[in-house]
């Protein structure tokens, strides 16, 4: 089953956790320092929270598809291709606490999407380099995929 994933940078962890788990009737799947997920049934949704700076508003880091496998990552990354679209594929990459394969897009608003499996669990929030983990990332164009991941933050 694929969903939709919404990706939500929050100053009030907690509160949020709070929030979000009476509005959806769930609790996270994944509760890790700094960030939860939830995985919910109806409607289809992976949301994920991570732990913003104090005072922030709540802002979409980024956004995502979550798939069931890596070969359905490779096929949108041939998909998103073959359209044209500057892609950057990341594969077995740790990133969000999990392990995963994936692959950014940026839509003509430059809002990064992921298209993405988790493989496994990790032990970090963030990747231990400063390539994209989450959508923080400036665009890339594509010609460049490394620039894109010299400018980014960690997730």
């Amino acid at each position: 089953m694929s969903r939709v994933q919404l990706a939500l940078r929050v100053s009030d962890l907690e509160g949020s956790i709070a929030f979000y788990s009476q509005l959806f009737g769930a609790e996270p799947a994944k509760l890790r320092p700094g960030y939860a997920n939830f995985a919910i049934t109806e409607p289809p949704l992976k949301l994920v929270l991570i732990e913003g700076e104090d005072g922030e508003p709540t802002r979409m880091d980024h956004l995502g598809v979550e798939v069931e496998d890596s070969g359905l990552v490779h096929d949108a990354t041939r998909r998103l291709a073959d359209a044209g679209l500057a892609t950057l594929e990341e594969n077995d990459t740790s990133c969000c606490y999990a392990l995963q394969d994936k692959v950014w897009v940026h839509g003509p608003g430059g809002e990064p999407w992921e298209v993405y499996t988790v493989k496994d669990d990790a032990d970090t929030l963030a990747k231990a380099d400063e390539s994209v983990c989450c959508g923080t990332a400036r665009p890339f164009t594509g010609a460049e995929p490394s620039e894109a991941a010299a400018g980014s933050s960690r997730c």
